[in-house]
Protein backbone atom coordinates (compact mmCIF):
# COMPACT_ATOMS: atom_id res chain seq x y z
CA UNK A 1 0.00 0.00 0.00
CA UNK A 2 1.28 3.53 -0.76
CA UNK A 3 2.21 6.11 1.39
CA UNK A 4 -1.04 8.30 0.44
CA UNK A 5 -3.35 5.22 0.48
CA UNK A 6 -2.09 4.64 4.13
CA UNK A 7 -3.02 7.90 5.38
CA UNK A 8 -6.76 7.81 3.68
CA UNK A 9 -6.58 4.90 5.37
CA UNK A 10 -6.11 5.94 8.39
CA UNK A 11 -8.18 9.60 7.87
CA UNK A 12 -11.25 7.68 7.06
CA UNK A 13 -10.27 5.20 10.39
CA UNK A 14 -9.88 8.44 12.31
CA UNK A 15 -13.22 9.84 11.29
CA UNK A 16 -15.41 7.09 11.76
CA UNK A 17 -13.94 6.51 15.11
CA UNK A 18 -14.00 10.53 16.00
CA UNK A 19 -17.83 10.06 15.42
CA UNK A 20 -18.63 7.26 17.37
CA UNK A 21 -20.17 7.04 20.94
CA UNK A 22 -18.00 4.02 21.68
CA UNK A 23 -15.47 1.87 20.22
CA UNK A 24 -13.76 -1.51 21.24
CA UNK A 25 -10.47 -3.28 20.03
CA UNK A 26 -11.16 -7.05 19.93
CA UNK A 27 -9.01 -9.92 19.16
CA UNK A 28 -10.69 -12.56 16.97
CA UNK A 29 -8.13 -15.18 17.17
CA UNK A 30 -9.78 -18.86 16.97
CA UNK A 31 -12.94 -17.35 14.60
CA UNK A 32 -13.27 -18.95 11.05
CA UNK A 33 -14.33 -17.28 8.78
CA UNK A 34 -17.93 -18.66 8.70
CA UNK A 35 -17.85 -17.31 12.62
CA UNK A 36 -16.64 -14.20 11.49
CA UNK A 37 -19.25 -13.36 8.78
CA UNK A 38 -21.70 -14.51 11.26
CA UNK A 39 -20.50 -11.74 13.63
CA UNK A 40 -19.95 -9.32 11.07
CA UNK A 41 -23.83 -9.81 10.30
CA UNK A 42 -25.31 -9.46 13.72
CA UNK A 43 -22.99 -6.02 14.51
CA UNK A 44 -24.35 -4.47 11.07
CA UNK A 45 -27.99 -5.71 11.42
CA UNK A 46 -27.59 -3.16 15.18
CA UNK A 47 -26.21 -0.46 12.43
CA UNK A 48 -22.76 -1.29 14.41
CA UNK A 49 -19.56 -1.41 12.21
CA UNK A 50 -16.49 -4.30 12.53
CA UNK A 51 -13.45 -3.13 10.63
CA UNK A 52 -9.87 -5.28 10.62
CA UNK A 53 -7.17 -2.80 9.44
CA UNK A 54 -3.55 -3.30 10.37
CA UNK A 55 -2.54 -2.84 14.00
CA UNK A 56 -0.07 0.15 12.65
CA UNK A 57 -2.54 1.83 10.30
CA UNK A 58 -5.18 1.86 13.47
CA UNK A 59 -3.06 2.72 15.96
CA UNK A 60 -1.99 6.44 14.37
CA UNK A 61 -5.81 7.03 14.08
CA UNK A 62 -6.61 6.57 17.61
CA UNK A 63 -3.06 8.68 18.31
CA UNK A 64 -4.91 11.40 16.47
CA UNK A 65 -8.25 11.36 18.32
CA UNK A 66 -8.40 12.90 21.69
CA UNK A 67 -8.84 9.58 23.57
CA UNK A 68 -6.28 8.12 26.05
CA UNK A 69 -3.32 6.04 24.96
CA UNK A 70 -4.10 2.50 23.91
CA UNK A 71 -1.43 1.76 22.08
CA UNK A 72 -0.50 -1.33 23.83
CA UNK A 73 -3.55 -3.48 23.23
CA UNK A 74 -2.74 -3.07 19.70
CA UNK A 75 -0.66 -6.60 19.34
CA UNK A 76 -1.82 -9.46 17.24
CA UNK A 77 -5.35 -9.45 15.08
CA UNK A 78 -7.38 -7.14 16.03
CA UNK A 79 -10.56 -6.20 15.01
CA UNK A 80 -12.44 -2.39 15.73
CA UNK A 81 -16.04 -2.61 16.97
CA UNK A 82 -17.64 0.99 16.20
CA UNK A 83 -20.75 2.15 17.91
CA UNK A 84 -21.48 5.30 16.51
CA UNK A 85 -24.90 5.68 18.24
CA UNK A 86 -24.42 4.16 21.66
CA UNK A 87 -21.57 2.29 23.74
CA UNK A 88 -24.32 -0.46 25.01
CA UNK A 89 -25.02 -1.93 21.87
CA UNK A 90 -22.15 -3.43 20.59
CA UNK A 91 -21.08 -4.55 23.79
CA UNK A 92 -24.38 -6.67 24.03
CA UNK A 93 -24.00 -8.07 20.30
CA UNK A 94 -20.17 -8.83 21.43
CA UNK A 95 -21.22 -10.79 24.83
CA UNK A 96 -23.71 -12.48 23.31
CA UNK A 97 -21.72 -13.63 20.21
CA UNK A 98 -18.93 -14.66 22.49
CA UNK A 99 -20.95 -17.11 24.57
CA UNK A 100 -22.26 -18.93 21.37
CA UNK A 101 -18.64 -18.78 20.18
CA UNK A 102 -16.23 -20.26 23.26
CA UNK A 103 -15.75 -16.72 24.05
CA UNK A 104 -14.21 -15.65 21.11
CA UNK A 105 -13.88 -13.04 19.67
CA UNK A 106 -12.12 -11.31 23.31
CA UNK A 107 -12.07 -7.73 24.22
CA UNK A 108 -9.17 -6.11 24.76
CA UNK A 109 -10.36 -2.60 25.43
CA UNK A 110 -12.62 -0.25 24.80
CA UNK A 111 -13.21 3.83 24.59
CA UNK A 112 -16.71 4.68 25.81
CA UNK A 113 -17.24 8.65 25.59
CA UNK A 114 -13.39 9.49 25.63
CA UNK A 115 -12.32 7.20 28.73
CA UNK A 116 -10.65 3.54 28.71
CA UNK A 117 -12.79 0.52 29.63
CA UNK A 118 -11.27 -2.91 29.74
CA UNK A 119 -13.08 -6.14 28.99
CA UNK A 120 -14.74 -6.65 32.56
CA UNK A 121 -16.21 -2.80 31.68
CA UNK A 122 -17.41 -3.93 28.62
CA UNK A 123 -19.17 -7.05 30.52
CA UNK A 124 -21.00 -4.94 32.53
CA UNK A 125 -21.87 -2.30 29.79
CA UNK A 126 -23.35 -5.26 27.85
CA UNK A 127 -25.61 -5.85 31.00
CA UNK A 128 -27.23 -2.54 30.71
CA UNK A 129 -30.77 -2.45 30.05
CA UNK A 130 -31.50 -1.05 26.21
CA UNK A 131 -31.41 2.72 25.95
CA UNK A 132 -35.04 2.47 25.60
CA UNK A 133 -35.96 0.40 28.33
CA UNK A 134 -34.02 3.42 30.16
CA UNK A 135 -35.41 6.21 28.79
CA UNK A 136 -39.02 4.29 29.71
CA UNK A 137 -38.16 3.99 33.01
CA UNK A 138 -37.18 7.43 33.62
CA UNK A 139 -40.43 8.83 32.36
CA UNK A 140 -42.27 6.43 34.51
CA UNK A 141 -40.23 8.05 37.61
CA UNK A 142 -40.91 11.56 36.30
CA UNK A 143 -44.67 10.41 35.54
CA UNK A 144 -45.40 9.29 39.15
CA UNK A 145 -45.52 12.42 40.62
CA UNK A 146 -47.72 14.57 38.35
CA UNK A 147 -50.25 11.68 38.43
CA UNK A 148 -50.39 12.03 42.10
CA UNK A 149 -50.48 15.92 41.93
CA UNK A 150 -53.76 15.36 39.40
CA UNK A 151 -55.52 12.75 41.61
CA UNK A 152 -55.46 14.65 44.34
CA UNK A 153 -56.28 17.81 42.87
CA UNK A 154 -59.23 15.97 41.42
CA UNK A 155 -60.25 14.70 44.66
CA UNK A 156 -59.87 18.46 46.34
CA UNK A 157 -62.39 19.35 43.24
CA UNK A 158 -64.90 16.78 44.18
CA UNK A 159 -64.68 17.57 47.64
CA UNK A 160 -65.63 21.39 46.83
CA UNK A 161 -67.80 20.42 44.43
CA UNK A 162 -69.92 18.27 47.06
CA UNK A 163 -69.43 21.05 49.35
CA UNK A 164 -71.11 23.13 47.31
CA UNK A 165 -74.00 20.35 46.51
CA UNK A 166 -74.26 20.32 50.53
CA UNK A 167 -74.89 23.84 50.56
CA UNK A 168 -77.10 24.25 48.18
CA UNK A 169 -79.25 21.86 49.71
CA UNK A 170 -79.15 23.16 52.94
CA UNK A 171 -79.89 26.42 51.79
CA UNK A 172 -83.60 25.00 49.55
CA UNK A 173 -84.34 23.26 52.75
CA UNK A 174 -83.84 26.27 54.79
CA UNK A 175 -85.65 28.06 51.99
CA UNK A 176 -88.67 25.55 51.89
Amino acid sequence: MKVDAKKDVVKEIAGKLDSARAFYLTDFTGLNVKNMTALRAQLRAAGIEYLVVKNSLAQRAVKSLEVPDIAEFFIGPTGLVIGIQDAVSPAKVLTEFAKEHDDKPTVKVGIVEGEIVDAVGVGKLAKLPPKEQLLAELAGVLEAPMVSLVAMMQAMLYEVAGLIDALRAEKDAAGS
